[in-house]
């Protein structure tokens, strides 16, 4: 049956509140280089791994949870004849990036459940990921933040499903976690409102079209919240993207005293 995210991210090429330039802005920062592994965290459509592949020349493992989104993934990976540069596993986040060998760059837009625990706080998700990179490894971290102290309400919805915090609160999470922040900027209101009026505009179309589909009520449930959310939260709710780089390794320098 078909889910929300399938119907509302279709047509999108990320997922997320954020402009693809600007995460081809922040990966560029890293300085990896072609053939270098990423993963792609709650992958979606697959098409910002298919953008990392082409643009970078990265070998990504895309991941993806929910088995109908994986498929629409695999499929848009063979129709961009992408096959040999991204690698849809379907899984659960936690136990493929444990398994897998550790990518250069992880790239999580989005995530819900990182680290297998259902809701985790900021500072254990980051704790997380940083041990899922090698020293000197990137994580390129994008999720709502708040913007102004939402609502009780509000914040009582979102819970249920993320724990966000405001921009403050993602940086220091993350520096608690061992992580080092070197770029970061919030996604302009224009292109939240761009993506929310997108993703809406798409549901609704499917619904009108599909009113007697078996997963209408459903899907008209989590898109009557969604709007609800954003267009009652949207004094307070931006979207942050911030690179994170686990530290390298420092080596010891052993200094030999002078012989007499």
């Amino acid at each position: 049956m078909l889910s929300y995210n399938q119907i509302a991210y279709r047509g999108l090429e990320v997922c997320n509140p954020v402009e693809p330039g600007r995460i081809e802005a922040a990966v560029e920062r890293t300085g990896l280089g072609a053939g270098a592994r990423a993963a792609d965290v709650g992958t979606g459509t697959a098409a910002l791994a298919i953008r990392l592949a082409r643009r970078f020349g990265f070998a990504v493992t895309a991941i993806e949870y929910n088995p109908d989104m994986a498929a629409l993934a695999r499929a848009n990976v063979v129709a961009a004849g992408a096959e040999k540069a991204v690698e849809i596993v379907e899984g659960a986040a936690a136990d493929v990036l444990t398994a897998m060998e550790a990518p250069r760059l992880i790239v999580a837009l989005g995530t819900t459940n990182v680290t297998g625990e259902g809701l985790p706080t900021p500072e254990s998700a980051f704790a997380f990921l940083r041990e899922r990179l090698p020293p000197g490894g990137w994580l390129l971290w994008g999720d709502l933040t708040w913007t102004a102290e939402p609502p009780a309400p509000l914040r009582q919805i979102t819970d249920l499903t993320n724990l966000f915090t405001d921009d403050a609160g993602w940086k220091a999470a993350a520096a608690a976690a061992g992580l080092e922040l070197t770029w970061s900027e919030l996604s302009p209101q224009p292109v939240i409102d761009a993506f929310t009026s997108a993703t809406d505009a798409a549901v609704r179309a499917w619904l009108e079209a599909n009113p007697e589909a078996p997963e209408a009520a459903g899907i008209r449930l989590s898109a009557d919240r969604v709007r609800a959310v954003f267009g009652f939260g949207r004094p307070c709710i931006g979207f942050g993207l911030y690179l994170f780089r686990r530290p390298p390794e420092v080596q010891a320098v052993r200094i030999t005293p002078p012989q007499d």
